[in-house]
């Protein structure tokens, strides 16, 4: 599958994620953010490794555990966290910042290039998504900004891990998706029953909506995401992140009645400008890192044996 095509299919997970606050505050229980994040990350989970019939080996136990709770187990709760304790457009755009975590992680342990036109390129769509979701009443309170920024830092140290460990040979994105999803799950419930007592009572508009959020929003979004991450160089998946909160605009626009400004369309033809900019950056610094005959480690790699090689023996 040509690099298009495959950065097609992976941004179906962001603009999925978009949907989910017009999915919450229309189908499921108030004030239940943890067993929703439960009700998301753990079905979803066990379906995908039942249906992948293959169990983590060896370090994948715990490889599997790190993942899933930086990408899910700690993500979830504190994004949560955030968004109750913040306006929705602040949380919005500490959440938009996460490509500026990737790429500075990406470029101390994976060797990618952090490029200034490529940051610039994550800049300036974090700056359009705070055109469409900030508003001058917006409130600031320390824990919330706390909470959000380490929920990016997470999900981007996830992401860039994700990358590095990579899948066991002969395991394909749909087991190791079920794994972290069930990792991250599991870390989730204990907190929901801590900290929100026994499940709501769920009727079938709730039923409907933990449905969607197990199946589509979370089981397939996530398939794709970590699918592309296989695919994709860390920073270009990354850059696919502002689609969420465009999509959120513009279904509260299309479905709940919500109104767009001047400053929010020029926000969302920012955002989106820079995201499609964003990855042709990163295509080209690809397309560079793979035309040279090393990269930088294997340099030094060959010059240390080459100057082992070249020494004179002295006896």
């Amino acid at each position: 599958m040509n690099r298009l095509a495959t950065l097609a299919l992976t941004a179906l997970a962001p603009i999925s994620w978009g949907s989910t606050y017009a999915v919450a505050t229309e189908l499921l229980p108030p004030d239940r953010p943890l067993f929703t994040a439960a009700m998301r990350a753990l079905p979803a989970g066990l379906l995908l490794t039942a249906l992948s019939r293959t169990l983590p080996a060896g370090s994948w136990w715990w490889k599997s555990a790190v993942l899933g709770t930086l990408n899910i187990g700690a993500f979830f709760p504190l994004l949560f966290l955030s968004a109750y304790r913040l306006p929705g457009g602040v949380a919005a755009v500490l959440g938009s910042a996460g490509p500026l975590f990737v790429v500075g992680l990406a470029a101390l342990l994976l060797g990618e290039r952090a490029e200034l036109r490529t940051v610039l390129a994550a800049i300036a769509a974090a700056f359009g998504v705070g055109m469409v979701v900030l508003t001058a009443q917006a409130r600031l309170d320390a824990l919330g900004i706390a909470a959000g920024a380490v929920s990016s830092a997470s999900m981007a140290a996830g992401t860039v891990m994700t990358k590095r460990w990579g899948r066991p040979a002969g395991v394909g994105p749909l087991a190791a998706t079920g794994w972290q999803l069930t990792a991250g799950g599991l870390v989730i419930v204990p907190l929901a029953a801590l900290a929100e007592g026994a499940p709501p009572a769920l009727d079938g508009r709730a039923l409907l909506g933990y449905g969607y959020m197990m199946l589509i929003n979370t089981g397939i979004a996530y398939w794709l995401w970590f699918r592309g991450m296989g695919q994709l160089s860390a920073t270009s998946v990354t850059l696919l992140g502002p689609l969420s909160p465009l999509t959120a605009a513009a279904i509260g626009w299309a479905a709940l009645g919500q109104a767009l400004t001047p400053v929010q369309l020029a926000g969302m033809a920012l955002a989106f400008g820079a995201t499609v900019a964003g990855q042709v950056f990163a295509a080209r610094s690809s397309s560079r890192a793979a035309a040279e005959p090393f990269s930088s480690a294997e340099k030094n790699d060959r010059n240390f044996s080459m100057d082992l090689t070249d020494r004179p023996v002295r006896r």
